[in-house]
C-alpha cells in the first residue's frame, strides 16, 4: 500500500535516557516506511543510551540529530527533553553523511556530497547540523555550497551544550561525534520554503573593527574590544570578571556586521578578560563596519511572524506537513518567560503540521549568494 509523505514529531522528558529514547521515538513514528530521524537533546542526557533507546524503536531508520541549548515541539518549549522528528512515506529520497574531517570545511563537504545519492525530485534542500564550538560556522556554509552550489538550499543549525560553553555533540546513527558535521540530503516531490529573522535593532553609532583573528576581535576603534563593549552597553560590574555573567549579558547584546549582502547579527560567545578580546562562534572580519544591537519580545515575535511567513509563500499554497526550526538562544533570552508564546505563534501560523525545533549556537540558512551562516535568527524549514 502506498504511503504518501508523513512528518511525525516526538517529544520526552523522562529522566533515564534510554527511556525517553523509546518514548520520543514511539511518538514521532505515526506512520509506516520512515526514512529519517531528526533528534534534538538535552546536553543530561548520555547520548549513548539515548540512541539505544531510539533504536529499540527503529531500528536501521538513518539518524541525524545534536545536543542543543533547549528543544520544543508544538507542546511547547523545554530544557530537559528530547524532541524526535520523523520524516516517511512515498515521495521523499534523503540520504544522510557525518563529516569528521581536519576543518569545518572539509567536513562539510563529506556531508554535502550526500546530495549525489538523492533521487531525482522537484525540491531540494541539504539540511547541517554542526559542532557550534568548533571553528568559524561559516566555513560550513563555503564547504557546502562548494559542493552542492546555488542549486540547492542549505538549512540548519549548530549544536548546543546549555550554554556550558565546552563541547557540543553529533549524532549520526549510532554513533556520538563532536567537531562534526552531521546533515541529510532531501529530495521532495512537496515543495519546500525556508524563511529567515532576527528582530533585532541597531544601538548607537558603528565602529570598525581594527584587530581580529579567527572568531576572535582584539580592537574596536583601536581600543580593546572587550573594553568598548563593556562600556558601550553600560554591562554590569559582574560581566566584567565572571565568565558565565558575561555569557548571560552578550545572550541578548549581538553585535551587527556590514555585509554587501545586508546586515548579519553575530553572538558574542565569550570574553578574554586577560587579552581584553571578544569571541564569536564565526569570523568577525578585520577593517568591517559594526555595531551594537538590541532587541524586545515584540521586535522578536514579530521576527518569529516574518520567518513563519517567508517559508510559508514558498510552498506554492500547499500546506505544511512539518516544520522544522532553528530559534538562536539569545532570542530565548530576550523572551525570557515568554517563549511559549514563540512557539505558540509558529504553531498558530503553520496549522497542523508536526512541528519540532532546538535553541542553537548559530542557524544556517543560504537560498541565494554564498553567504548563509546566521547568528541570534530564527531559521524555520517548512516541508509541504
Amino acid at each position: 500500500m502506498r504511503v504518501v509523505r508523513w512528518f511525525g514529531v516526538g517529544h520526552s522528558g523522562v529522566e533515564n535516557a534510554r527511556s525517553a529514547g523509546n518514548e520520543a521515538a514511539d511518538r514521532a513514528l505515526v506512520a509506516d516506511d520512515p526514512k529519517l530521524l531528526v533528534v534534538f537533546a538535552a546536553d543530561r542526557y548520555d547520548p549513548t543510551e539515548l540512541l539505544a533507546g531510539i533504536r529499540e524503536r527503529a531500528a536501521g531508520v538513518p539518524l541525524i540529530g545534536c545536543t542543543t541549548a533547549g528543544e520544543f515541539s508544538r507542546a511547547g518549549p523545554g530544557d530537559n527533553s528530547v524532541v524526535i522528528m520523523a520524516l516517511g512515506g512515498d515521495g521523499l529520497s534523503i540520504a544522510t553523511a557525518a563529516g569528521t574531517e581536519a576543518t569545518l570545511r572539509q567536513s562539510s563537504e563529506v556531508v554535502a556530497r550526500a546530495a549525489e545519492a538523492v533521487a531525482d525530485r522537484p525540491h531540494r534542500v541539504l539540511f547541517l547540523l554542526t559542532d557550534g564550538l568548533a571553528g568559524d560556522q561559516q566555513e560550513v556554509v563555503r564547504g557546502a555550497y562548494g559542493i552542492v552550489g546555488a542549486a540547492m538550499p542549505l538549512v540548519g543549525g549548530c549544536a548546543g551544550d546549555d550554554l556550558h560553553m565546552h563541547q557540543t555533540k553529533q549524532f549520526f546513527g549510532d554513533t556520538v561525534l563532536t567537531n562534526a558535521v552531521v546533515g541529510a540530503a532531501i529530495g521532495s516531490d512537496g515543495p519546500i520554503g525556508i524563511g529567515v529573522h532576527h528582530g533585532w535593532r541597531r544601538v548607537g553609532e558603528p565602529m570598525v573593527v581594527t584587530a581580529s583573528g579567527t572568531n576572535t576581535v582584539l580592537a574596536l576603534d583601536d581600543e580593546p574590544a572587550l573594553d568598548v563593549y563593556l562600556r558601550g552597553l553600560n554591562a554590569p560590574p559582574e560581566a566584567a570578571k565572571d565568565s558565565e555573567a558575561f555569557t548571560h549579558f552578550a545572550l541578548t547584546h549581538p553585535l551587527g556586521l556590514q555585509r554587501r549582502s545586508g546586515e548579519e547579527v553575530r553572538f558574542v560567545s565569550g570574553a578574554n578578560f586577560e587579552t581584553r578580546s571578544l569571541t564569536f562562534v564565526a569570523n568577525v572580519p578585520q577593517g568591517g563596519l559594526t555595531w551594537f544591537m538590541e532587541g524586545d519580545a515584540d521586535s522578536v515575535l514579530s521576527a518569529t511572524d516574518a520567518a513563519c511567513a517567508d517559508a510559508l509563500a514558498q510552498l506554492g499554497g500547499e500546506p505544511p506537513r512539518g516544520i522544522v526550526a532553528f530559534d538562536c538562544i539569545a532570542r530565548r533570552g530576550v523572551l525570557g518567560e515568554g517563549i511559549d508564546d514563540e512557539v505558540a505563534r509558529i504553531g498558530a501560523r503553520t496549522g497542523d503540521a508536526a512541528i519540532a525545533g532546538f535553541y542553537t549556537y548559530g542557524e544556517i540558512a543560504r537560498t541565494v549568494g554564498t553567504r548563509g551562516f546566521h547568528n541570534q535568527t530564527l531559521v524555520v524549514l517548512a516541508l509541504a
